[in-house]
């Protein structure tokens, strides 16, 4: 019914649309749909993962296309700071009109548990994600007393 309706206005119209609008979203730094209370805003980068056990806090960081030296970890006051910077060859000559992925300086700030032991932290990278393992502080444990 509504094919007939919306033919005439043809498929460009709609692609320009939708452009606009996502540009408008860019410059006005909104997000569009946001998923939940700690949702990021749409494009962040790099996207992470993080997981905990009665152990340790496990940091997966999806940063494809990132040399591991340019790539910053530190932990000050249970917030674990990565920071870092991607590069992107293209181009030059190219007039992009739509470009989705990241270019540029980026930095991402996890607050970590209150038992998180910012002495005992490793990090990995491989395939483009890096693993930050944070362990946790031992709780103690009762320790039994023989009586002499």
């Amino acid at each position: 019914m509504f094919g007939n309706l919306f033919s005439s206005v043809g498929s460009s119209f709609f692609d320009d649309f939708g452009r606009w609008e996502n540009e408008s979203d860019q410059l006005l730094g909104r997000a569009a749909y946001p998923a939940g209370i700690r949702a990021v805003p749409r494009g962040t980068f790099p996207p992470i993962n993080v997981g905990s056990s009665p152990e340790r806090v496990d940091v997966y960081v999806f940063a494809s296309g990132v040399d591991p030296r340019s790539i910053d970890v530190s932990i000050q006051q249970n917030l674990l700071t990565i920071s870092g910077s991607r590069k992107i060859e293209g181009n030059p000559e190219s007039s992009y009109y739509r470009q989705e992925r990241f270019d540029g300086d980026f930095r991402r700030v996890i607050a970590l548990p209150e038992d998180a032991d910012p002495d005992r932290v490793d990090a990995t990278y491989r395939n483009g994600i890096l693993q930050v393992t944070v362990q946790r502080h031992q709780a103690p444990r009762a320790r039994q007393v023989e009586i002499k």
